[in-house]
């Protein structure tokens, strides 16, 4: 498709200016972990990854945990504000092809939940990248037990192969490693026998 390039441009120009730190690196993983799953993902799923989270770079614009009852309906309103977001961009940039629109903020709007297998696909690439590249600096900003909560959540709804993946990665330090060990415990000892 025409126009994917600007697209693309788009997105890394308003992620870029985002005030959380691994915005842009997370972008950007999220897209790798895709085609590593995927290596011929179509534009819609592309894009889709790319913007994902773009609604946290729009300080007017961004949706804040505390306005919300559960952590879940804050994800919710923030993926749903993304594929809000995105569906601005691509008509900025000229885009047409109403499909193709549909499918890319349908992919935003299930990112955080999944249900099919290519939400589902956005799902492992999105947590994955969490765990590969948000984790540090997540746990900067956060206490010990907000960290080990988020990670809780965010290994709970991978697939069994991105389970796999997220315990083989290398986290920077040792106090990391065992807010990992302990998330992995937790999921395991709850998990269904």
């Amino acid at each position: 498709m025409k126009g994917i390039e600007r697209i693309e441009r788009r997105i890394a120009h308003v992620i870029g200016h985002s005030s959380v730190p691994e915005d842009p690196t997370h972008s950007g993983n999220t897209l790798e972990w895709l085609l590593k799953f995927d290596p011929q993902a179509d534009a819609a799923l592309r894009i889709a990854a790319l913007g994902h989270d773009i609604e946290r770079a729009i300080e007017g614009r961004k949706v804040r945990r505390g306005d919300f009852p559960t952590y879940d309906a804050f994800k919710a309103a923030h993926a749903r504000n993304s594929a809000r977001i995105l569906m601005d961009i691509l008509k900025e940039c000229g885009v047409e092809d109403e499909p193709f629109s549909r499918e890319v903020c349908r992919l935003v709007r299930r990112h955080e939940v999944g249900g099919d297998p290519r939400s589902d696909l956005l799902v492992d690439a999105d947590s994955i990248s969490y765990f590969d590249v948000n984790l540090p600096l997540y746990f900067e900003r956060n206490t010990w037990e907000e960290t080990r909560r988020r990670c809780t959540w965010g290994y709970l709804r991978l697939s069994e192969r991105a389970k796999r993946i997220v315990t083989d990665l290398r986290q920077p330090s040792e106090e990391l490693s065992r807010v990992m060990s302990e998330c992995v415990e937790l999921c395991n000892q709850s998990a269904p026998r």
